[in-house]
């Protein structure tokens, strides 16, 4: 009997010991305003119009050691755009732009990850607005992890990417200097 449960351990320390590892879950930290999205787009080829999406949310898995694994998914409440001027909000949130009375939600759901090996990395994703799902690429970089003061891990990102407006279907003419819009994300989530 002690033979074979000594059998029984050392077959379970094996399987243990040859289980790869897989990916932590993390929620994204909205709570506690340590993430955002954000927008700009140029104004008549002179200057910025900078805005943000106030209440999204989201997770992803990470791992260190495999992050070609790491899967990225955000949920954003495209009504909760503020570029800090109430009636252009109005606009952009109206017909002409995000149409947000019939589409409110806008969603990124990541299809692979490539890291480059030096702390930036290559997302695809398929993201959805006004209805319409396009592939996106984002360059993203790793920001840290590690052990926060309230007994948790966390860890965050930050990426870029950009998009053409009339690919989701907003034809409205700002002129050609104001034809593409450009994201800045910024992530840190909790593991769970």
């Amino acid at each position: 009997m002690k033979a074979q449960f000594k059998s029984i351990i050392a077959a379970t320390a094996l399987t243990l010991a040859t289980t790869p590892l897989y990916a932590a879950d993390y929620v994204i930290d909205t709570k506690g305003a340590h993430a955002d999205i954000e927008f700009k787009i140029s104004h008549l080829g002179i200057s910025w119009l900078k805005g943000r999406f106030n209440t999204f949310d989201g997770n992803f898995s990470y791992d260190a050691a495999n992050p070609n694994a790491s899967k990225v998914n955000v949920n954003i409440d495209v009504t909760s755009l503020d570029s800090n001027h109430a009636e252009r909000d109005k606009h952009l949130r109206g017909g002409d732009f995000l149409d947000t009375d019939e589409f409110p939600k806008a969603s990124f759901v990541s299809t692979s990850f490539k890291d480059n090996g030096d702390g930036s990395a290559t997302m695809m994703g398929d993201l959805t607005l006004r209805g319409i799902t396009k592939p996106v690429t984002i360059d993203v970089s790793k920001v840290g992890e590690g052990e926060d003061p309230w007994g948790g891990y966390r860890a965050g990102f930050s990426g870029t990417t950009s998009f053409k407006l009339k690919d989701f279907g907003i034809n409205y003419n700002l002129g050609p200097a104001s034809e593409t819009v450009y994201l800045e994300l910024n992530v840190e989530g909790i593991r769970k």
